[in-house]
Formats: structure tokens, C-alpha cells, sequence
């Protein structure tokens, strides 16, 4: 049995009560490790520490070039060591081998990304107006940034929020999910051998209601960058609002894969397959509601239904497993329960819809028609594998139901006709749109929601920007300063 510590000031910690939280395999239903339990005690270490770093550690006076070499050191350790990684991540949340095993190749390349923008970080000098007066900003770092992560995809999201901070000069408190804490301490482990300094980086694991909470309401953290529920953001949005703390959040999805009767159907079917039962459907941009132009509608379920039902389901660990476990009980529950919503309100089950004999949380790929958009299936976000199929008549129908939802997180469209494509693409509510793909993204392109589905960006330029703000400096070179009590009329 694995125990892990979290990481305070460089020190691994177990937490000041003693407690610790077991982590249970998703396939085998077993437990396989367990993590040391924070406490709010712990969680004001934790940002005391990042402060001091910030303020005045080596890292408040570490150049700009100097700390994008911490992280190519840090990416280039990552790119030797990563693989280990990816398997305590498999074995934690049921993520398939074939997905983190890439993931981890490919997350240096976000790492160095950030390193060589931190030393590009410019201000400007605006052409004010005022004679004698020189004007000049200066891009400064927010602070100390709490980065909260999910279960879903945890290495990937601390990434994704910790190197644009660091390359900005912010120092980093990660709260990991209580069921997925171990790849992001493994991940932790690497920045003290890469030379970044003691409280840079900080990883405290516990409960949201306890650990979480002190985190977002310390009165020295600058910013939160959360990913997750809607719930959760509104609730973390309410609670940061109490001393104006930045935020960002990149919350759920409802996404809609509109599918035209000029498509490439063998595309459009392996694309609709990937943005749905990839991940076991456990992503935020899941196209969960797949809509079908009428006149193909039948056609293409069949082909969808055919090729949904040759999924190999199983161990994760294993290449030819296509679809992995459910990555908590609370989650392969929920979604059981939305399967029985959805029969409830009149929908036709085509394919799976029940708990599949695979492992220990194992929902089947699952297929719905004759869906409604006013149906709870097709408007709440049930994170699993479940598709809703909605049929549609014409180009402004289509856009209609894609837009009739609180979310607005992404989008596909599946046709030949580039004008129809950019039309759709650029009346769709959502942060990303995909054509005649799904699922594909890079850490130089900005990534959020629109509506419920967020706050700010992660990724690309725009994500760096969310970790500085601007100082404002004037230069007065030779104008008089005139005598404030002496009256002048022009």
C-alpha cells in the first residue's frame, strides 16, 4: 500500500491531524493507496509559503530568463520521467493507458511553451497627450494563485493553470481532487529536482468543503484558477468576490455535434464516437447532444449504434481498451440515475444504458433518440457516456438548439460546405468550434466557456495574461507643477 505526503514549502508533509484519504483503483473497485489528509492549518501553511516565496524568496528576484530555465529544467525532467506518471494516473482514475502515456510526451511541450514566453513579458509606452510627462506600464504578477483541479484529467489541468502562472512570476497552491490526488504529487515531486525553489509550487490534498474552502478565502491569494462543475465555479465565483480575488473558470458543458446531410458520414460517425465515449464521456466538451440533419437521421444512428457497440471495454492498463471504468462511485451513480431520467421522459434507448460487466465502475456506451431539448438529457450535464440524438431540419433550427443551453463550452460541425461552416461557427455560443473534427486542442490555442460553461481562458497567449496585471508609471521630465492653491483660469 503507496502512501503519499503533500508538499509545504518543500517539505513533505503528512497532515496535521493524522488522517488520510484512500484512493481506490476505478477498475478494480480496490484500494490501492493512500494520501495524507490537509487540514485548513495545512492549507494556511500552504499559502504562506507560496507568499513568502513570492515576496521575498528567490523567486521574487529570480529574472524572467531565470525562470524560464526552471522550467525547461522542469519540462526536460518531465519528458525523461513522465511515463510512471502516466500509469499512477490510469491506476487512480481509469483513464486509459493509451490516452496518458501520449498526454505525458506531450506535457513538456506545454511546459516549454510558457518557458519561452516568461522572459517576453512587455509593457508599453502609450503616446499620452501631456507635455513633460513620460508614461510606461509595467506587467507584474498577481501573486499567489490557488489552482484547483478535477478528477477527470488532473496532470493536465495542474499544467495548464501552474506554467503560465510560474512563467508569469506567481507562485502556485494545487488542490487536487480527493479521489485523484497521486499523479499531481508524483508531478509535484519533479520541481524540487528541476531547482525550482522551496514554495514555488505547493500541493495540498483534502476535502473541497474544508481544505478547499481556506484556500479560496485566504485573504493572500490572488487569483483562483478552477476547473470544474458549474456548482462548484458559482460557488468558489461567490466565495472569491468576498475580498475581490481574480478568477478563472472552466466549468461544465452541454456541447452540441451538429452533423449536415453533406458530412463525410465515416468522419462525422468516428468523430461523434470520439466526442462522446472518449474518456469514458468524462470530459467538459463532451458532444453530448449529437444533432442530425432529418434526412440522414436514421442512417446515420444505425451507423453510429453499429459502430458504438464494437467498443472494447476493460483494463485500462491494457492498449486495446478503448473504453475504461467510471473514475468515482459517486459519478458511476449519477450517471446510472440520468440513464433512468432519460427513459422517463420518453427517450428511445438504442444502444447500452446499463452498468456493463467490465470491471467495477463500468457504465456501456449508451445511445438515446427521439430526444427533446427541453429533456433533462439534453440539458444537463451528466459527464459520462451518454449521447443524446436530436434531429434538426434545416441551418437557423440547427444553430437554435445548439445555442438553447446555459452552457457554452464548444462545439462540432460536420459538413463539406465551408460557408455553412462558418456560419455555424460563428453563431454558435461557445469558446471552441470544431470542423469536421472533435476533441483536438494545443496548448497555443485559448480554451473557455461562454455562459455557465466559464470564466477567462486556460492555454495560448491569453492565459498568461490572466496571471499579471498592469502598473501604470508617470515621468514627469519637465513640466511645472503649479501650485495647487493658486487658482488659474485656462
Amino acid at each position: 500500500m503507496q502512501h503519499y505526503r503533500f508538499l509545504v514549502g518543500g517539505k513533505w508533509m503528512d497532515g496535521s491531524a493524522g488522517e488520510v484519504i484512500e484512493t481506490v483503483n476505478p477498475y478494480t473497485g480496490k484500494v490501492w493507496a493512500t494520501v495524507a489528509r490537509a487540514t485548513v492549518d495545512d492549507a494556511d501553511a500552504a499559502v504562506e509559503a507560496a507568499y513568502a516565496a513570492f515576496r521575498k524568496g528567490p523567486w521574487a528576484s529570480m529574472s524572467p530568463a531565470a525562470r524560464g530555465a526552471a522550467l525547461r529544467r522542469f519540462a526536460d525532467l518531465l519528458a525523461d520521467e513522465g511515463q510512471p506518471i502516466a500509469e499512477t494516473e490510469t491506476r487512480d482514475n481509469g483513464r486509459l493507458i493509451s490516452e496518458t502515456r501520449p498526454q505525458l510526451r506531450y506535457l513538456p511541450h506545454y511546459v516549454h511553451y510558457y518557458a519561452g514566453l516568461a522572459d517576453k513579458i512587455e509593457g508599453a509606452v502609450p503616446p499620452v497627450e501631456r507635455p513633460g510627462m513620460f508614461n510606461f506600464t509595467w506587467r507584474e504578477p498577481l501573486g499567489v494563485v490557488v489552482a484547483i483541479t478535477p478528477w477527470n484529467a488532473p496532470l493536465l489541468l495542474a499544467l495548464a493553470k501552474m506554467s503560465p502562472a510560474l512563467a508569469a512570476g506567481c507562485t502556485v497552491v494545487i488542490k487536487p481532487s480527493e479521489f485523484t490526488s497521486a499523479s499531481t504529487l508524483e508531478l509535484a515531486r519533479l520541481i524540487g529536482e528541476a531547482g525550482i525553489p522551496d514554495g514555488v509550487v505547493n500541493v495540498v490534498t483534502g476535502y473541497g468543503h474544508d481544505v478547499g474552502a481556506a484556500l479560496v478565502s485566504h485573504p493572500k491569494v490572488a487569483k483562483i484558477a478552477f476547473t470544474g462543475s458549474d456548482t462548484a465555479g458559482r460557488s468558489i465565483y461567490q466565495a472569491a468576490a468576498g475580498n475581490l480575488k481574480g478568477v478563472t473558470l472552466e466549468l461544465g458543458g452541454k456541447s452540441p455535434n451538429i452533423v449536415f446531410d453533406d458530412c463525410n458520414v465515416e468522419d462525422a460517425v468516428n468523430g461523434s464516437i470520439a466526442g462522446i465515449f472518449g474518456a469514458s464521456g468524462q470530459m467538459c466538451i463532451a458532444g453530448s447532444r449529437l444533432l442530425v440533419h432529418d434526412s440522414i437521421h436514421d442512417m446515420f444512428v444505425e451507423r453510429l449504434r453499429a459502430a458504438a457497440a464494437t467498443a472494447v471495454l476493460g483494463d485500462p492498463m491494457k492498449a486495446e481498451t478503448q473504453v475504461g471504468p467510471i473514475a468515482t462511485p459517486p459519478q458511476f451513480r449519477k450517471i446510472l440515475d440520468y440513464v433512468d431520467i432519460a427513459r422517463g421522459e420518453g427517450a428511445e434507448l438504442v444502444l447500452g444504458g446499463a452498468q456493463a460487466d467490465a470491471g467495477e465502475w463500468f457504465v456501456e456506451p449508451t445511445i438515446f433518440t427521439g430526444v427533446r431539448n427541453d429533456m433533462r438529457i439534453a440539458r444537463e450535464e451528466v459527464f459520462g457516456p451518454v449521447l443524446s440524438v436530436i434531429p434538426f431540419r434545416d441551418l437557423d433550427e440547427a444553430i437554435e438548439i445548439a445555442n438553447d443551453t446555459l452552457f457554452g463550452l464548444a462545439a462540432g460541425v460536420w459538413t463539406n460546405s465551408m460557408d455553412r461552416a462558418f456560419t455555424v461557427a460563428r453563431a454558435v455560443e461557445a469558446g471552441t468550434v470544431w470542423i469536421n473534427t472533435y476533441r483536438t486542442a494545443s496548448h497555443a490555442s485559448p480554451f473557455g466557456g461562454y455562459k455557465r460553461s466559464g470564466i477567462g481562458r486556460e492555454n495560448g497567449l491569453e492565459a498568461i495574461n490572466g496571471f499579471l496585471q498592469t502598473k501604470s508609471v508617470w515621468l514627469n521630465h519637465g513640466a511645472e507643477v503649479p501650485n495647487p492653491f493658486v487658482m488659474r483660469l485656462s
